[in-house]
């Protein structure tokens, strides 16, 4: 075998056995609002160098609702996201309902004097309401642009 097709075999096989062994360092974890960075890193190997590139991940954007006698103190939150983004809905309510993100399907329960936290990511455009599912009280409106 040639010594440049010898280089090369050993530098892809170093790739993937590289990409194997970042690949089984993920987490199966679902708590996927938790408030932790995360990183990734890349690494590149040449056949002379080795550079490792290190991206930190996109913090999620937090609406904030504070719900008072079954309304949302201030009125109802207005936020603007874009599509893509990574998003955690964070209901603290003195009642006991469902919270429902109209559109995207997705609710999740408060008690009363707790707080409830609703990640999503923003994939659909539009505009979305989300409420105190039995009360039909509207507690937020989300705009998704694209």
């Amino acid at each position: 075998m040639e010594e440049e097709t010898l280089k090369k075999l050993l530098l892809a096989c170093a790739c993937v056995l590289a990409t194997t062994a970042l690949a089984g360092c993920g987490s199966d974890d679902s708590s996927s609002a938790s408030s932790t960075d995360s990183t990734t890193e890349e690494t590149t190997t040449t056949a002379d160098t080795e550079t490792t590139t290190t991206t930190e991940a996109a913090k999620p954007t937090v609406v904030s609702i504070v719900v008072v006698n079954a309304t949302p103190k201030g009125g109802i939150v207005r936020q603007t996201l874009s599509e893509g983004d990574h998003v955690v809905l964070v209901v603290k309510s003195d009642v006991a309902d469902e919270i429902h993100l109209h559109g995207y399907d997705k609710s999740t329960d408060v008690t009363a004097g707790g707080t409830a936290r609703l990640p999503f990511t923003a994939t659909i455009p539009g505009r979305f309401e989300v409420e105190l599912e039995s009360r039909a009280v509207q507690i937020a409106d989300l705009t998704v642009d694209p």
